[in-house]
């Protein structure tokens, strides 16, 4: 993976989403609680990330505490979301480990019942950076595999856990089938990559305006909403001249609260409210920027 540190510079490529529209906002929901690591699961180690920050436990004592903030994820978060989403139409990518997905059938159900993308965010909730290259070549078959029994059709986008290793594209290349990957942070625009003579498609996606940061230092100065207002007002004041997409990353143990999911909820309907903002699919994001250049 080559370093890029001049991307579009001032040659911004000259397209708009569909019927016109300047701002593209994607919301991916990560869906991983109950693929983390865990000694339920035969893990030598466990998520020490909780509320409450970094918590580690002694080695072999379970952390009781933590597994059931990972299971409030999907016994409440997901079924609050589903709600919102559905009541404020706006369609969504939940990037999701597919075991996770194969732990929750009805939560899958209802997500694929509602029209939102999964992406894979892949097998387990793993580093694949970790891993040898055939042993990440063969995670990414198992978790295709999977996605395709649960689902009903193999996954489109990949996205890794934290972050990808060196073979990770040239392996969803190599593999085929993928239209597109989110391992990256550095751009607000998708853009086209050449790995092993083929073009790929990258869509960036975000760490800053992510619901980690109630997690973790640091957190946002102002509130979440605020936040995901300023950086929404930014984008959509630049997009009178040049098009832009926003990405908004979410979990479910986390912003499935209703004091967080209040700040999302708020935020959702006032962008919502604006002319001109695209309220879409990863997947669709994609697909329309593959059309408008094809060469």
């Amino acid at each position: 993976m080559q370093r890029d540190y001049v991307g579009y510079g001032g040659l911004v490529p000259d397209f708009t989403w569909p019927d016109g529209q300047r701002l593209a906002i994607n919301v991916v929901v990560n869906f991983e609680e109950g693929s983390e690591y865990s000694l339920v699961f035969g893990d030598d180690r466990q998520e020490d990330l909780a509320e409450w920050g970094l918590d580690p436990f002694p080695q072999g004592i379970r952390h009781l505490a933590n597994e059931s903030m990972f299971e409030y994820g999907t016994r409440v978060g997901v079924w609050r979301l589903l709600e919102m989403f559905d009541s404020l139409r706006v369609p969504v990518t939940f990037g999701a480990c597919a075991v996770a997905l194969e732990r929750n059938p009805a939560a899958t159900k209802a997500i694929v019942a509602a029209g939102h993308e999964i992406c894979s965010h892949g097998y387990r909730w793993e580093e694949h950076f970790r891993m040898t290259r055939e042993e990440e070549r063969e995670r990414i078959q198992l978790a295709i595999r999977t996605f395709t029994d649960l689902v009903g059709e193999r996954p489109l986008g990949w996205y890794c856990r934290t972050s990808p290793s060196v073979n990770t594209r040239e392996l969803l290349v190599e593999e085929g089938g993928f239209v597109y990957d989110s391992d990256a942070y550095n751009d607000d625009l998708p853009y086209f990559v050449t790995v092993n003579g083929r073009r790929h498609l990258v869509v960036p996606y975000t760490g800053d305006v992510n619901d980690t940061h109630y997690w973790h230092s640091p957190g946002y100065e102002t509130g979440f909403f605020d936040y995901l207002k300023d950086t929404f007002d930014y984008l959509y004041a630049e997009s009178h001249k040049v098009t832009k997409m926003m990405s908004i990353g979410l979990h479910l143990r986390i912003i499935g609260r209703p004091g967080r999911a209040k700040a999302l909820k708020d935020f959702l309907a006032y962008a919502s409210s604006q002319p001109g903002v695209w309220f879409t699919r990863r997947i669709d994001i994609a697909n329309h920027f593959i059309r408008q250049f094809p060469g």
